[in-house]
This record gives structure tokens, sequence and C-alpha cells, in this order.
């Protein structure tokens, strides 16, 4: 191919271009660089070429203009430069052909052709023109070839879609542009918007470096031509391009542009504006650094516009902005100019634009100003006139300093916080031009005051203003003699704050001079990683580690400094040890440490129970670290083998010493454990009552663990599960109470075939105690197994024990004396409830019978099996809870009083099929009420509170788990008879005058908190799947009314205090129980029915004591003249919380006016059972309520419902008031009259929504 082009390179200009034109780009361009490059100036090529070129170049692009569009009726006429074909006609033309026009289709494609073929010979002779440029000789005439170029280049619009073309027709305009050649100026105002454009489009940083390197043609253009305003577009396009702000060659010929046009500069700093708020670190600060440019290059009116119009604004926008956020956005702009403060006229300008707004908005009522100001003058700091004389230079920095004195005592302590860390940070940078009376005075406000702040976050700024100063060796003198006073923030009660304290004395560590252990003592230190949280004590230990574990020591050594630390402060050097293994210690220190530690305990040495139990726990936590590795493990096991591990049992004197021993043991599993593991038996089977504390929990945890990892766990549980046993016998001949003794038989066969491995079993079962002990030793075995079962590893050994069955059957005894019974005796706890609970819970959901289960050959029917077991079991546990409730209501009278029907329940609740005859078998009720005077009094009701929140509890957790059998009626049902019982105590706590001591008030009202939740959960979880039940609904209506009864009758009793608990208890199920106090009415209306008279009835013979109170604290506010108070009309003090429960309630009545019709029918039906009743008080109260609270005195727009009652209370009032004589109920008439009268006449006479009746 080469040769074919020398040959006719020889021949003629003409020859070589036709020769060249039949080739490609691709192909040929290396041949064709050879080939033009070697021609010499003697040649008669040198001018001849170019003027072959310039013509062949004119004929093609004239060519490619002359060709019609396939489509056009036009097809002869030329086509103008500056109108394009469009992409769309184009891809048309190739897209409309149809079946009857073959020759269109054909004659399409013809010009297609020859379109692509002007195209590839415009290709070459671009590229050789611009090898003709580019020759390193210039042997070319650039006016011969000229005219060519010119040609590419104004047409370079119309090859626009063709990309090689294009991008040879830039390299070509480029080339004779960095030439500098003749005419350049001529090839710039379609190149460089092309340029441009292509740089925005792709995005790649070699275009930007081009078109930086072309900025100077852009002074050649006129930017007052209105025909330049596409090009100002794509100008301001590249001030939010992010390939232009981040890098260097885009940032320069963005400040470049800057001086192009004043107009443009204008819309330039518009661009620049809108995109503060948005803007990114990087960005902002692009900016910045391109303005600071293009002030630096401006001439005087495009300085004047950067400088007073946009800084100026930027300054006051970062003064008075609204958000703290935008204001630091501006200040990233501004930081370009005061970081080049140095600089010539920056500092002058920044002092004559700042001066007038900082000062002054320092000293503002508006905190936010001062806080933006206070950040604006800290960025300038020192902010001075370079021009002014020292004097007042001196001045204005006192002035100054005096400000940030003020604004360390600032009212605001965000501003606050900024000044003491801004102070600290001045001192920093400018410690020895400060005056020292300036320094002392500005130190000791941030160590006697700011340090003492009540706001944390201004001690936290203390403390990182002071690492600031540490920075600075100037300071050192004096911070050694105040940091001393900061110990204090190393106890601080906010985490951050503590945090902090300890990165300062790592900061101090490091600093040679500095002694940390003299700012915060020793004691101080230990005591405080021994007790804080992880991310402070973690610090600490790392502080420690170069005293107390020096890496760089002997290994010996390190251990020995270690053992002094455990021996000083046992639990903190035990902690120090778990802490110290992310340091970087590494295996053989770890496992020299431990025998060292154990050693200790097994030696003669006179050591205390504490630190005994700091070396033991030290050993644990590094046990745990070293349980991976096998070598590690296989050491370990020779420490505590055998009469080692005896010993060790032996000096361990505390719970906690016992828990680290069990978890050394199963961690490393040595042999000859037996004494450790009947140790651990004796733990288990002596835990009377509930633990004590968290070692003691720990302890059982531990044991637990043990006797699960050696495989005991079923000799545990067996033993466990026998205890419980024997407590439920006694229960039955205490109590009377059923007991399966079939199944007990059998479990003591078992007993008595097991095989002896723990022969303290039979004593721990034999030992002979009274009840009472008996009952606490239940009680902590009850709560083991919640505890094991919160594990999953020995919730899945214990499920699968066969002691299960033995276990359950003797808590569901244990529960049923607990329940009923938990008013009578004050060592009655709820821990056998809560484990017969959670273990039916837990049955429910896994395989209670697997031997049962795996006989059944299909997998379907195993699943059908094992659904009907877990179901039979949940049911079977409810109807034992239910039973022993209505035994409690039944003891208590309260069925009598209140609105729960035993009869009514027993036929609802189908699952509970023998409860009446185990009421009729039991001799519980009469013992019970034989004593039932005894048991109001604190322990008691506290008692029965906490054994009712845990069966709520219950409730709850079946239907939260989707287990639950489909009774929700009973459940509700159930529930309101908790709640009932509840305030029935209550009730009688204050009928017979007796006085809750303080302890046993809060942990009651602590339990009523929990049972209010679980009941409006409850009524969240089954109002979300209500049928089109009215029974169900109605027992909704009754649970929410019951709990506002107790809201507002622990007000009246108990004071508003206890009573904003419950209100705050409930608030996050607020809807609910608005939906459940209108579910009746509710339910009615979507059914399109009339409203349900038995609704009416129902309150009537079940009336809640809240509307009594209510309309009581009402009445108070309505006046005697007979005026009506506005919405504002004050109610008594002693029901602040439950008004504003109220106010709550109405917030979300407010929002959907058909809940708000319906909850405003309970009160008119309220109002109307009143009127019955001849209660006009309550009738007043309730609708003065309704009238001014629940709606707005002049609101009118009552729901359909409301109007329906409306229409039968009016008529009503108007025909008692006739019938009345006594004096005071026709004022109370009269009154009810008129709050109803405005109402009545409207819709009677004005909407026709009501009607005249007779009453």
């Amino acid at each position: 191919m080469e040769k074919r082009l020398r040959l006719s390179l020889q021949t003629s200009a003409e020859d070589f271009l036709s020769s060249a034109t039949a080739l490609s780009l691709k192909s040929s361009k290396s041949s064709l660089k050879t080939l033009i490059h070697n021609i010499k100036p003697s040649s008669d090529l040198c001018s001849s070429l170019p003027q072959s070129l310039s013509d062949s170049i004119s004929k093609s692009v004239q060519s490619f203009r002359n060709l019609p569009e396939p489509n056009s009726p036009n097809l002869g006429l030329p086509k103008s430069p500056r109108s394009p074909p469009t992409k769309r006609l184009r891809r048309s033309s190739r897209h409309c052909n149809t079946p009857n026009e073959p020759e269109k289709e054909l004659h399409g494609s013809n010009i297609e052709d020859e379109k692509q073929n002007i195209l590839r010979r415009l290709e070459i002779l671009a590229h050789i023109a611009l090898l003709c440029v580019s020759h390193p000789k210039t042997v070319f005439s650039p006016s011969d070839l000229l005219p060519g170029v010119q040609a590419l280049h104004d047409n370079l619009i119309v090859f626009e879609s063709a990309s090689v073309l294009s991008s040879e027709i830039e390299c070509l305009c480029e080339e004779w542009w960095k030439k500098n050649l003749p005419g350049h100026e001529l090839l710039i105002s379609q190149f460089l918007p092309f340029l441009l454009a292509r740089s925005l489009t792709l995005k790649k940083k070699v275009d930007v470096h081009r078109v930086s390197v072309l900025r100077e043609a852009f002074l050649l253009l006129d930017f007052d031509d209105e025909s330049i305003e596409d090009l100002k577009l794509l100008l301001v396009r590249c001030v939010i391009s992010p390939v232009y702000l981040k890098t260097e060659d885009g940032r320069r010929f963005l400040s470049f542009i800057f001086g192009l046009s004043n107009q443009l500069v204008k819309e330039l700093l518009a661009m620049i504006r809108s995109q503060i708020p948005f803007g990114r670190k990087s960005m902002l600060e692009a900016y910045g650094d391109i303005l600071f440019r293009a002030w630096k290059a401006a001439e005087a009116d495009s300085r004047v516009e950067i400088e007073n119009r946009f800084l100026q604004d930027l300054i006051e926008g970062a003064t008075h902005a609204s958000s703290t956020t935008l204001a630091s956005y501006i200040r990233r702009i501004l930081g370009a100019f005061i970081g080049q403060r140095t600089t010539n006229g920056v500092e002058k300008l920044l002092f004559r634009l700042a001066e007038p707004v900082i000062f002054r908005s320092l000293q503002v009522a508006n905190s936010n100003v001062r806080q933006n100001a206070l950040h604006l003058l800290l960025d300038m700091f020192p902010f001075e006139d370079p021009d002014a004389t020292k004097e007042e230079k001196d001045a204005l920095l006192d002035k100054q300093f005096f400000l940030l004195e003020r604004l360390l005592t600032d009212d605001c302590p965000e501003v606050r916080r900024i000044a003491v860390e801004g102070s600290c940070r001045v001192l920093h940078l400018y410690w020895e031009i400060i005056p020292s009376p300036t320094i002392t005075k500005i130190i000791r406000k941030v160590f006697d005051d700011m340090s003492h702040d009540v706001c944390h976050e201004v001690r936290l700024s203390s403390l990182k203003g002071i690492v600031y100063l540490l920075d600075n060796p100037h300071s050192h003198e004096i911070l050694k003699v105040l940091l001393p006073r900061l110990k204090h923030l190393m106890l601080d009660s906010v985490l951050t704050v503590r945090v902090a304290a300890a990165d300062l004395l790592l900061h101090l560590n490091a600093i040679r001079n500095f002694q940390f252990n003299k700012v915060v003592d020793l004691d101080t230190l230990l005591s405080v990683l021994a007790n804080d949280q992880p991310p402070v004590a973690q610090k600490l230990t790392k502080l420690l580690i170069p005293s107390y574990f020096p890496l760089k020591m002997p290994v010996e050594e390190a251990c020995n400094r270690c053992v002094t630390l455990v021996k000083r402060s046992p639990i903190a050097g035990a902690r120090f040890c778990k802490l110290a293994m992310s340091e970087g210690l590494s295996k053989r220190h770890l496992v020299e440490l431990v025998k060292i530690f154990l050693s200790l305990v097994l030696s003669p040495s006179k050591l205390d129970a504490h630190q005994i139990e700091g070396f033991l726990v030290a050993s644990s936590y590094v046990c745990d670290n070293l349980a991976n590795e096998l070598c590690d493990r296989n050491a370990l096991k020779e420490l505590i083998a055998g009469d080692k591990g005896k010993a060790l049992l032996a000096a361990a004197s505390t719970s906690q010493a016992h828990s680290s021993l069990f978890n050394i043991v199963s961690t490393i599993s040595p042999d000859g454990i037996a004494g450790i593991l009947e140790e651990c038996m004796h733990v288990v089977t002596n835990c009377n009552g509930l633990p004590k504390d968290i070692d003691c929990e720990a302890e059982l945890r531990s044991a637990h663990r043990l006797l699960h990892s050696s495989g005991n766990f079923d000799d545990m549980f067996e033993t466990l599960s026998t205890l419980l046993h024997k407590t439920a016998y006694r229960c039955h001949i205490k109590f009377g109470i059923e007991t399966a003794s079939s199944r007990a038989s059998s479990a003591k066969r078992k007993m008595s075939k097991s095989s002896g491995k723990f022969p303290i079993k039979l004593k721990i079962i034999n030992r002979k105690q009274s009840f009472e002990d008996d009952y606490s030793v239940a009680v902590g075995i009850a709560w083991q197994i919640r505890d094991m079962l919160l594990h999953e590893d020995v919730k899945k050994s214990l499920l699968k024990s066969q002691s299960l069955e033995m276990s359950f059957f003797a808590l569901k005894v244990i529960s049923e004396v607990s329940i009923v019974h938990c008013g009578h005796y004050e060592y009655m706890d709820t821990s056998p409830v809560l484990a017969y609970m959670a273990l039916a819970l837990e049955m429910s959901i896994y395989n209670i019978d697997p031997s049962t289960i795996q006989r059944k050959d299909n997998r379907k029917e195993r699943d059908k099996w094992f659904q009907r077991l877990s179901e039979a079991v949940l049911e079977t546990t409810m109807d034992n809870i239910f039973g022993c409730l209505e035994k409690l209501f039944g003891a208590d009278d309260s069925a009598k009083h209140g609105k729960i029907d035993l009869d009514n329940l027993q036929s609802a609740r189908r699952t509970i099929r023998n409860s009446a005859q185990r009421r009729r078998s039991s001799p519980t009720d009469a013992s019970i009420q034989n004593n039932a005077g005894s048991e109001y009094d604190g322990p008691r009701v506290l008692c029965k509170v906490k054994m009712l929140t845990a069966v709520l509890m219950f409730m709850v957790d079946t239907i939260a788990m989707g287990v639950a059998p489909d009774m929700p009626g009973v459940l509700l049902n159930y529930t309101s008879g908790c709640v009932q019982h509840i305030i029935s105590l209550i009730d009688r706590l204050n009928h017979n005058q007796i006085h809750l001591s303080e302890v046993h008030l809060k942990d009651t009202i602590f339990c009523l908190k929990s049972s209010c939740t679980y009941a409006a959960k409850l009524l969240n979880l089954i109002l979300g799947h209500l049928s089109e039940s009215c029974t169900t609904s109605f027992k909704a209506f009754d649970l929410a009314n019951d709990l506002l009864d107790l809201i507002i009758l622990i007000e009246l009793y108990w004071g508003s205090g206890y009573a904003s608990g419950l209100v705050a208890a409930v608030k996050p199920w607020l809807p609910d129980l608005v939906l459940a106090l209108g579910s009746g009415t509710i339910l009615k209306q979507t059914q399109g029915g009339e409203t349900n008279p038995a609704s009416s009835d129902r309150m009537k013979l079940h009336f809640p004591k809240w509307p009594l109170i209510l309309a009581k604290a009402e009445l108070s506010g309505v006046k005697t003249d007979g005026n009506e108070e506005d919405d504002k009309c004050s109610q008594p003090e002693k029901f602040s919380a439950f008004y504003r429960f109220l106010a709550l309630v109405i917030i979300q009545l407010r929002g959907n006016p058909y809940i708000m019709d319906a909850i405003g029918v309970v009160f008119l039906t309220f109002s109307l059972v009143g009127l019955e009743r001849q209660d006009f008080g309550l009738a007043l109260g309730l609708l003065h309520f309704v009238c001014l609270k629940l709606f707005r005195q002049d609101d009118r727009d009552w729901g359909e419902l409301m109007l329906s009652f409306l229409q039968e209370i009016y008529p009503k009032i108007e025909k008692e008031i006739a019938e009345r004589s006594h004096e005071d109920d026709q004022e109370k008439l009269n009154n009810a009259k008129k709050l109803l009268e405005p109402l009545w006449m409207y819709h009677l006479y004005e909407t026709g929504r009501v009607s005249m009746t007779e009453a």
C-alpha cells in the first residue's frame, strides 16, 4: 500500500490524493505520515499538494452539502451550514421503508452510501491537511492550505455526527492555533464551541486540558453579540461540571473566563451562588480557588462585581444564614481568600468587607447570628487593617479578645462551645504575640469555668481546645499547673466527655515531661477502668499498657507488673487483661500470664477474696481468647486438671470467682473435674429466690454453661425438675391444687434409675424444709429456666430433655398457686408464672415430643401433627392461666362490681373446658374469702400488680408471635378484667386509707406503666385484624375505657406526676386507643347501619368512671352566670395529666373527621345516659367538653352520627327543663341547652340536617 502511494505521489498531487482517498484512514495513517513528512522543501509538491488538497476538500464538502435527504421533496436543494440535518431526519430515512416504495428505498440507500464515501474521503483529506500543517520543516505554505482548512472548519457542525471526521477537524484547527499560523482567528468560531461541548459531554480530563490551552482564543470572540448566547451557556455549564472543578486545567480555565465579559461574570457568579446550598466540600473549595484566581486577574469592572456584589453578599450570608450548615458552606468559599491573606490586597479587602458586619453581629440578640459571626471572626483572626497604625491595630486586637472572653460566657451553649474551642485555637497559633495577661485570663476561664459548664458540649470543647494548646510547646509550663483541675472530667456523667478526657491523657502520655498520673491520679483511673463503658476503658488500657504490661520488657517482668495491677485493683486489673488483648499481646504472653495468675491463686501466699476473684476473672478473659488454638488449650489444661481444679475451687469464695472458674473449665475442658461439676450442681439447686445481684446471675449462667458443655445438662435439668415437682406436690397438699400424679410417679421411677453421677442429687431432693423455703427454691429454678430459654444451644437441650414434661406440669401447679394466692403471701413471686408461660411459648414453636412426631411417616402429616401439639400446649396453658384469673377475680368479688361476666367467659372461650369444675372442686375460693381483709398492703398489692402484668405480657406475646388461638374477644375480656382488678385494688387502698411506701409506690407505678403498654399493644394487634364482630368491638371499647379509668384514678389518688408516667406509656398507642374507643360506632358506620341501641344500654350497665370525673372537672369551668368559657377555660390542676392526654386525643381526631364523629358519639352517648339517670351535672360537663374542646366553639361541622344524637338529646333537654322544678337542675339544663342551641338552630334552619320531633 505504501509503495502504491509513493508511486502516485511521484506522479502528481492529484494522483496521490486520489489514491489516498481510496484507502481507509485507520490503515493508511502511518504510511501517509511517512510519505508527507519526507517531502523536501525543494519538491514541487510543496506548492502543488496544498492547492490540490484545498480543491479536493472544497469539492468534497460541496458534494456532501448537495446530497439530498432521501425523503425530502426538495432533493436538489443545497443545505445551509447553519441548519445541519438533524439525527432524527436521517434515522427516519432509514426506517421509513414501505413495501410499496422499493425504488425510493433503493434511492435512499444509494444516497447513504454516497454520503459515507464522501465522509471517508474527507477523513483522509483532513488528516493529510493535519500532516501538512504539522510537517517538521514547515515546507507547505499556510496560505495555500487555509482555504481547505477553513472549509472544513466552517462545516464542522454539519459533520457533527461523523465522530472521526469531526475529531480530525478539531485536531487540525487546534494545531493551526498552536502554531499561530496566518488566519488562525478564522478557525475558532465553530471549533471552540465544538471542543467545549465535547469536554462537557465526554467529561475527559484531556479535553479540559485542550480547552485550557486554547483559552486565549476566547478573547477574539465578541461576547456582546447576540449570536454568542449558545457559547455563553456552555461556559456557564462549565462552572457546575465536576471535571472542570476537580482538575487544575479546569480551574485555570474557569478563572480565565471571568475576564471575558462583565455580563458573563454576573451570570457565572449567579450560577456559583445557586450551587452553594447543595455543594460538597471539594466543590465549594474549588469555587473559592476559582474566585480568588479570577479576582487576582480581574480588571476594574469585573473586580468590583466580585468584591462588592459577590464577596460582600457572601460575608453577610455567612453571618445571617438561617442554618449553621449553609453558613459553613459559605465560609468554605471565603476560606480561599482567608487562606491567601498574605497576598497583596486580600487582607485589606477582607477587612473592608467584613468589619462593618462582624463586630455588630457579635453583639446582637439572635444567637444564630452571634454564632455565625464568631465563626467568621475566628477564621479571620487576627482581624486587622494592614494600613492602620500600631496603636489602632492593638486597640482592634484588644477588642477582639474582649469579645472572645464575653462570648465564653454567652447564654447560648453553642456559642460558648465555639468560643472555647476557637479561643484555644487562637492561643495555639498566636501564643508568642498575645499579651501574657490575656493568655492567663482566657486559660483560667477555660479551666475554671468552661470545664464545669452545665452543657456537656462545652465541656467537651474545653478538652478539645486544650489538646490544641498542647501542640504549642510554649503552653506546656502553664498547662502543667492547670491540667490537674480537669480531673473531674474523667468522672463526667456524659460518655463523650469521658472519652475526650481519656484522649487528652493519651495525648499527654506522648509528650515528653508530662505525666498523666499527675493529671488524674491512678486510683481514679483504675476505678474508671473497672466500671466505665468499653470506649473509655479501652483507651485507659492503652494508656496503662506501657506501665503495667510493657511489650518491650521480658515476659516475666511484664507479667509481674500486671500481677501488681490486679493486686492493687482486682476488677480493674481483670478488665485490663481483657482489653489489653486487642492491643497486640502475643499468645505466648497470654499463656504465661494465665500460668502466673493461677499459680498465685494456688500459692500459700495470703491473698484476699477480691484479689483471688480478680486473678480468676482475668484468667477467664484470657482463656476465652486462647480457646481457639488447640495447642494453647492443651497447655492450659494442666493448670486446672485434677487436684488443682479442686484447690482452685476451694480458693474461690465469691460468686464472681466461681463464675470465672466455671467459665475457664468449660472453655478448656480439662480432665478430673468431678468436684467442680458437683459444685455447679450445688449452685444451681441452692438458688433460693431470685438471684441477688449480677454476680449471682453470672454464676448461675456459668454453671449452666459448664454442665451443658460437659454433657451433664440432662442430670442437672432432671434434678431441677424433681425439685419443682416436690414444690408442686406441697402446693397440692397445702392448697388442694390438682397435680398430674401419673407423670410424677413416672418421673420418680426415672430418678431411681439414674446413673448416680451426682450423689449430691439425692441429698438435695430429700432435704426437708418449710413450704416457703421449697417455694423459694422453685422461684430460683423458674428464673433459671427462663434464663436458659434465652440461650439457643441450652434451649435446644432443655426442649429435648426427658424431664421437660415433669417440669412443665410442676410449673403449672406452682403458677396456679402463685396467681390465686398472690395477694395473701408476701413470698409469692412472678417467676414461676413467667417460666411456665415462656416454656409454653417455646414448646408451641419447637417440637415438644420428637419421638411421637417421628413415628409419623408422611412429612406433611408430621407437620400437621406438630401444629396440633403446639396449639394444644398453648391452649392448655391459656386455659390454666385464665382459670387462675377467674379464681383471683372471684376471690376478690370483683365480678360483682366490674364488667367481667365469668359465665360469659366460659361460653366464649371454648378451649377452657373444665374451668367451672375446677372452681367447684377447689377449696381455694373459700380460703381466700376468709382472708380477704389481709391482702391490701404495699407488698401484696405490688405482688398482684406484678402477677397481672406478667399475664398481660403473655397474652400480648402469643398474639405478636402468631401462635395465639383465634379468640380475640376472650383475650380482650381477660385483659379488661386484669385492668379492672388493678382499679379495684387502687380503689380499696384509697377506701381503707392505706398508704403505700415510696418504694412500693414507685415499683407499683412501674408495673402499671408496663400493664398499660401491654394492654394498649394488645388493642393494636387485635384491631389490626378486627373482623365485623360487634362483640369484639364492644370488648375493645370496654378495655379502652378501663385504661382511661386507670389513668384518671391514678391521678385522683396518687397525683399528676405518676399519672403522667401512664400517659407517656400509652402515648405511642394513642391511635389504637382512640380506635378502640370508637370501634363500635365505626363498625356500625362501615356496615351502613344505624348506631346500635345496644351500645347505649351497655354503657348504662357498665358505665366507666372517667366520664364522671371528667364531667365534674368540666363543671368547674362553667361560670355560674351562664356564660361559657372559651377553649382555654381553666380545669383543675389535679387532672392536668388526664387533660394533657385528652389534648393528644383531640390532636389525633382533628386530622380525621370520620373518627372524630365516632368519638363524639361516645361522649354524646355518655351525656344521654346522664340525662336518663337525671345526673344533669354529668350531661352538662360532657357537653361542655364536646362543644368547647373536642370541637371549637364556632365549629358547627358535626358529623352525621353526632347530629343524629343531637336530634335525640336537644329535645330531651327541653323536655327536662319543662318538667324540673329544682333550681340547680334547671340551671344545669339551661346551660346545656345554651351550649347546643346555636348548633341546633344552625342545622335546623340552615342545613336542614336536624328536624323538630317529639321528645
